[in-house]
């Protein structure tokens, strides 16, 4: 057993140095509350939340309405994942009801990794196939089967990822689409799994038309099309699922991150009633706090929320986008800069790794949160932000470039 030193005077980043595992990008600020747009610090520093989380939370921090559902819940502690739950069933339905076309069936997960590598195991089992095609430089999470169909360095770090996983460079145009079907054409190929817009590439959106060539291609070659919208769902482009968009309904889609609006742990996969038959008794995922009961009660009071505030949450994302898109044309960045939007999910190429990270530390000191990804500056504000807010967050911006 460890030597434990007790000191009530120590700090937590000392504590958190001593004995937590060391994340990447970790910064000295100490959380003690969240408020609508708004962070706290333990020393009573207040920060526009410019970064939501990175996607999760979508309404904001400390919606009124869904806390007090929560308060009110009599869930019991838990529920075994074999035994009948009323409330899995009531999520599932709210689901089926929310998403594109003939998506019916969900399965139960606790994050966004899980239900990749659930959705990976389904497009095997469904097409008898095991090899997988992805857009290089995406990210999809940590575990073995997330790693193999994201960045191809992961390899280098792990070796033994998963084989037969095929990468496609961006950008994804008519001559990407040529290359995917050179390869679905073998016919094996399970699933063809991308971000719809792809947020850690700094929100890179495909060509027009690029996602009607692939679905057709995967329906031509028996490949699924599994969407994760992990960090895109809810919202966060403008559309509820940004799939919409492109008017193209896939066969298995993915959530975490915002299905909670960061209210609890959850995740959850989708398909259709047609997979779904087919893989019954051999697929089994069993997740023993997948859909945990008190996971459940926050995402149906988060869901529900959704449900009746859609339009006027569409209206602002939509407001508050043209906004950011029109103060960041005038502004005079050092190298230049390439701005990637679309709703309220935000990606700005500053074309140089330094001065981006000199950017993030800026606005951290002045009051402003946002995350850098090489030269890239990711923002993901809550969709109900107001316009005062964003403008105070933009003036920091601009005066730390």
């Amino acid at each position: 057993m460890a030597t434990v030193k007790k000191n009530k005077q120590t700090s937590t980043k000392s504590l958190s140095n001593e004995y937590l595992g060391k994340y990447p990008g970790l910064t000295d600020i100490e959380v003690v509350s969240l408020k609508n747009s708004y962070l706290i610090d333990s020393e009573g520093k207040k920060y526009i939340d410019f970064l939501g989380g990175w996607c999760v939370g979508n309404i904001g921090w400390g919606n009124k309405e869904i806390e007090a559902a929560i308060k009110k819940s009599q869930s019991p502690t838990y529920v075994h994942p074999g035994f009948l739950y009323r409330p899995w069933a009531e999520l599932a339905k709210l689901l089926a009801e929310i998403t594109p076309g003939d998506l019916k069936v969900s399965f139960r997960t606790t994050g966004g990794s899980e239900s990749i590598e659930a959705a990976l195991q389904i497009a095997m089992l469904y097409t008898g196939r095991h090899k997988f095609m992805s857009v290089e430089g995406s990210y999809h999470g940590d575990t073995i089967g997330a790693l193999s169909i994201g960045s191809s360095d992961k390899r280098e770090l792990y070796k033994n990822l998963l084989p037969n996983c095929y990468k496609i460079n961006t950008p994804l145009d008519k001559k990407s689409i040529k290359k995917i079907e050179e390869r679905l054409k073998k016919k094996d190929v399970a699933a063809f799994i991308m971000e719809p817009v792809i947020c850690n590439l700094g929100v890179y959106i495909p060509e027009q038309g690029f996602w009607e060539k692939l679905s057709s291609l995967c329906k031509k070659y028996g490949t699924l099309l599994i969407m994760d919208e992990v960090a895109t769902g809810f919202g966060r482009t403008g559309k509820l699922f940004a799939v919409e968009h492109f008017g193209i309904v896939p066969d298995i889609m993915c959530f975490s991150k915002a299905i909670s609006g960061g209210y609890a742990g959850i995740g959850a996969i989708i398909t259709t009633e047609k997979i779904a038959k087919k893989i019954e008794g051999s697929f089994n995922i069993y997740s023993t706090y997948g859909w945990h009961p008190l996971s459940v009660d926050a995402t149906i009071a988060y869901i529900k929320y959704w449900k009746s505030h859609t339009d006027e949450i569409l209206k602002n994302v939509e407001e508050i986008s043209d906004l950011f898109r029109g103060r960041f044309v005038q502004m005079d960045f050092a190298f230049g800069a390439e701005l990637n939007i679309i709703g309220l999910a935000i990606g700005l190429d500053v074309l140089d790794k330094g001065y981006a990270k000199d950017i993030v530390e800026n606005c951290r000191k002045e009051g402003l949160i946002i995350k850098a990804e090489g030269s890239n500056l990711a923002m993901f504000p809550a969709l109900n932000i107001k316009e005062k807010v964003v403008r105070q967050g933009l003036d920091i911006f601009e005066s730390c470039l």
